[in-house]
């Protein structure tokens, strides 16, 4: 079954102390770009995030969005160390005299001094990361069930762009009879004018129209095409999603479909194959989004 690389899922988990929400989006890209934004509280977490996500995401230009939100407010509230404030102020204090310098400003200056104030947020128990955990494995399967959906509207697109590459190949195969017949009467009537009737060596002239023709079959380009284009869908159909993989058979119809239109020496056939270049295009666009 395959995938979209665009997603979206929300998941949220709480408890009585915090409650925790976990927003993942995605946008297509040929690796995981992995963004996190999360509170400092539980930045611990960032490598446990992202091996989580290499496993369940796998690809994408993905950016997760945590955010947390408590009971009680003044649970992340930042406190004063008033005994250390004291004796910082003390200290600037008694230097500023010594110097003659003014003191206005001492105990701003005490404020910020080190460990003086100290956010509640610096770490987290274990209940905490936990609930902010399972918010995250509720939002990975809204995002992934997201992808899965996306993935049959774009299942549904690659089978009907491949089933009219298939169409035109008949149309190819229904066209192509009367090819060769006329390939060798507009060549002897070309020898015929130019050197003239009675000089054409007849047999010599036999082996030179089977080579010539032999160069212009086309008969192992259909068959690897459509044998292509069978693969192609039996892929769509597997298990798993590999979006590399389905992005290389379309390299090889494309061979083929190019190499078909450049021995077809018939404008029917030419006109056909421009349109099956056109589905191809198409398929390569949607494959780009494919994980």
């Amino acid at each position: 079954m395959i995938k979209s690389m665009t997603g979206y899922g929300v998941g949220t988990q709480e408890n009585a102390k915090v409650k925790y929400t976990v927003e993942i989006k995605s946008l297509n890209s040929k690796f995981l770009e992995l963004g996190i934004r999360l509170p400092k509280a539980v930045s611990d977490k960032e490598l446990t995030l992202r091996g989580e996500c290499g496993k369940l995401i796998e690809r994408g230009k993905v950016n997760v969005l945590i955010s947390s939100e408590y009971a009680d407010q003044t649970a992340k509230a930042s406190s004063i160390n008033g005994e250390l404030l004291k004796k910082y102020y003390q200290q600037l204090k008694d230097i500023a005299t010594e110097l003659g310098e003014p003191n206005e400003s001492l105990f701003q200056a005490a404020l910020n001094m080190p460990e003086v104030i100290s956010n509640s947020d610096d770490a987290v128990d274990e209940d905490e990361g936990k609930v902010l955990m399972d918010a995250f494995y509720a939002a990975v399967k809204h995002f992934n069930t997201f992808r899965q959906d996306e993935g049959m509207v774009l299942k549904t697109d690659l089978e009907n762009r491949v089933g009219l590459i298939l169409t035109y190949l008949s149309e190819v195969e229904a066209v192509e009879g009367d090819r060769i017949p006329l390939i060798r009467e507009r060549i002897h009537q070309y020898m015929e004018k130019t050197v003239g009737k009675e000089n054409i060596d007849q047999n010599r002239f036999e082996q030179e129209i089977i080579y010539y023709i032999d160069k212009l079959d086309i008969t192992e380009e259909k068959v690897r095409l459509r044998s292509h284009c069978d693969y192609f869908l039996k892929a769509l159909l597997a298990s798993d999603s590999n979006g590399k993989k389905l992005g290389f058979i379309s390299q090889e119809m494309g061979r083929e479909i190019n190499t078909l239109g450049s021995k077809a020496n018939n404008a029917n056939i030419q006109q056909i194959v421009v349109r099956m270049k056109e589905e191809l295009e198409k398929v390569k666009e949607q494959l780009l989004n494919v994980l």
